[in-house]
């Protein structure tokens, strides 16, 4: 019985090592300039805290900062506005994307 339960632990401790490498592993960058497309061509409604925003936040790394950004803690009366109702949101040409986008989406909805 300890056998097997040794074997289960480290069957379990490498799926989560393997989960860890995978998660923090660095994105490829993407250009500066595709970046600052899909800023100039969307806005992007996020709330501090939100982990799904720091998701999106991650895939943009450093050049995050070239988005449109609204945070609607800060700005509660622009996401009301909007009608935003779910976090992340995407508005595109009018068009809402909710939840996290990949790059690809975003070029092709933006037309970057």
């Amino acid at each position: 019985m300890n056998k097997s339960f040794i074997i289960t632990f480290l069957i379990i401790l490498v799926v989560i090592i393997f989960s860890i490498i995978i998660l923090t592993r660095n994105p490829q960058e993407i250009p500066k300039d595709v970046v600052q497309c899909i800023g100039k061509n969307s806005v992007l409604y996020v709330k501090n805290g939100c982990s799904a925003c720091i998701t999106q936040e991650n895939m943009f790394g450093k050049n995050y900062e070239y988005l449109n950004v609204v945070d609607c803690f800060d700005n509660t009366d622009k996401c009301v506005e909007a009608e935003i109702t779910a976090i992340p949101t995407w508005i595109i040409d009018g068009e809402r994307y909710v939840g996290v986008q990949s790059i690809d989406k975003l070029k092709e909805a933006t037309g970057c």
